[in-house]
């Protein structure tokens, strides 16, 4: 089946955060110069929901108050997919694993045999459900794309071993949170720097998460559950 890019598609970003109470880091790579979505600048491991992904089973589901704030001004049945992306791009990018020790049942997708071939099952209890941003009108991609934050401690392998990454992204990075805006990255990525950096040293999920909402009438900041942003 032909994909049609130019419509709005589903995207699950994950950012991992480390020693993030000391010196705080957050993991980032630099998109290839002919990509045709946001070429060279640097940005969080994530991309488009696949099919397949709201058939894969989880380890552990996502928590009660993130899965809630997806269900917010969104199709509520979208957020297992949503979160499964989001693991399978942090996989795929940068060779990472969001998931515990376990079997699969049945035969995995192809996307994700290598994973399960390291005996990991996906695990999306640790997320962090913290931004949302709809690509505005006019670029070659449109995405709705939900940001997650992920403390690293939850991932099970080695967090400097990019090893079975693809090459999607190049110059993978832990990214010292004080230095982070001297990279070349999007308008949108700068936004969730701040949203991050105002979170580093919070442990629970967010209450309220931030909507950027662009479409053909109108440009918004809201808070899931449909509030303005407050100046």
């Amino acid at each position: 089946m032909t994909i049609d890019k130019t419509q709005i598609r589903n995207a699950s970003t994950v950012i991992v955060i480390r020693d993030r109470f000391e010196s705080p880091r957050i993991l980032m790579g630099q998109r290839g110069s002919k990509a045709v979505f946001m070429p060279n600048k640097f940005v969080f491991p994530g991309g488009a929901v696949d099919k397949d992904d709201a058939g894969i089973a989880l380890a552990s589901p996502l928590n009660d108050m993130c899965r809630d704030r997806l269900a917010e001004d969104a199709d509520a049945t979208l957020a297992h997919a949503i979160a499964v992306a989001g693991i399978r791009e942090l996989w795929e990018e940068t060779g990472l694993i969001l998931g515990q020790k376990g079997d699969w049942q049945g035969t995995p997708h192809d996307d994700w045999a290598s994973f399960a071939d390291r005996g990991y099952v996906p695990d999306a209890s640790a997320l962090q459900f913290v931004f949302r941003a709809l690509t505005p009108p006019g670029r070659p991609r449109r995405f709705d794309a939900r940001f997650f934050l992920v403390d690293a401690d939850a991932i099970a392998t080695d967090l400097d071993d990019f090893d079975a990454a693809c090459d999607e992204l190049s110059h993978l990075q832990w990214v010292a949170l004080s230095d982070a805006r001297s990279f070349d990255m999007p308008f949108i990525t700068e936004v969730v720097l701040a949203e991050v950096e105002a979170r580093a040293k919070e442990l629970a999920p967010p209450a309220s998460v931030p909507f950027f909402k662009n479409n053909d009438e109108e440009s918004l900041f809201l808070r899931l559950r449909g509030r303005p942003m407050q100046d």
